[in-house]
């Protein structure tokens, strides 16, 4: 059961920050508050003072986690064009393949992951958001196209296949090629 959130503190956001740093260094599967919080200048203590505890700390770094992926979506629909659902899946690949975004997307399978297999704990609902996340994005610019949004449903599938063996192989060539065969089959079904 989740805690009464706690009142906002600039010292918390800080350390937020920066377990978040280290959350996207070291990921979340095997997170533990003492190493936590010797890397980020604090303590076992202080981190359970302000979060309330270890499962409110990890939905806290979810959140910012989250908060990290609806900006880079946001930015992704800027740049995909208004209707055009081959240069939303475009424009989201070429974020999600660079290799900057390569810890962040590390953070999320292991959440995603989490997620599906502990329902009912501090990862409970993480991979549902951000399905609903992703799937708006790639709705909202297909403009409902297919039937039931199918054509969003699989631009998505794609992307989240592609996105898993690519960060199993790290073979960015091949994964791009396989999103760039979708958008030419895609392309030529709307002719």
């Amino acid at each position: 059961m989740s805690q009464p959130e706690r009142p906002p503190s600039v010292r918390r956001d800080e350390l937020l920050e920066s377990a978040y740093r280290y959350a996207l260094a070291h990921g979340l599967a095997e997170l533990s508050l003492r190493p936590l919080a010797a890397a980020i200048g604090s303590s076992p203590r202080v981190l359970l003072f302000l979060f309330g505890s270890k499962d409110e700390l990890v939905r806290a770094l979810l959140g910012r986690a989250r908060a990290d992926e609806l900006a880079a979506l946001r930015r992704v629909r800027e740049a995909g064009g208004a209707d055009d659902l081959a240069a939303a899946v475009r424009a989201t690949w070429g974020w999600l393949v660079d290799p900057a975004h390569r810890p962040m997307l590390v953070l999320w399978t292991q959440a995603y992951a989490r997620s599906l297999s502990e329902p009912d704990g501090p990862w409970a609902g993480f991979a549902r958001q951000t399905v609903e996340d992703w799937l708006g994005l790639l709705a909202e610019v297909a403009g409902g196209a297919g039937e039931g949004g199918a054509d969003a449903a699989l631009g998505l599938a794609l992307l989240r296949g592609a996105l898993l063996d690519l960060l199993a192989t790290g073979d960015a060539e091949r994964t791009t090629a396989v999103v760039e065969r979708y958008l030419g089959l895609l392309a030529a079904a709307t002719r």
